[in-house]
């Protein structure tokens, strides 16, 4: 899901043109800045990478994974192969 503060947007379109699956649009509406602020397409492919939330310098925009959408975080950390005193023990 995306949160859009459609007050607090100044129309600058970044969002937009930098979103990588392209899932904004400009709005039929104004805000009370006069601007058409973002909003999501009716058939988007947002993958909640956040870009959009990072890069909006009015923090108007909030990025929050859908539940049945959101994948488990990988672990990355492995565990070391040989221990810091095997490796002293093969040194002469």
């Amino acid at each position: 899901m995306i949160l859009i503060n459609e007050d607090w947007c100044k129309g600058c379109q970044i969002c937009i043109t930098r979103c990588p699956v392209d899932a904004l649009e400009e709005s039929d509406k104004l805000n009370r800045r006069g601007v058409r602020p973002p909003k999501l397409k009716e058939n988007n492919r947002c993958n909640f990478c956040r870009l959009c939330e990072l890069l909006c310098p009015d923090l108007a925009i909030t990025v929050i994974p859908d539940e049945e959408t959101k994948e488990k975080p990988k672990k990355t950390l492995r565990p070391p192969i040989v221990s810091v005193r095997s490796i002293g023990r093969n040194i002469k």
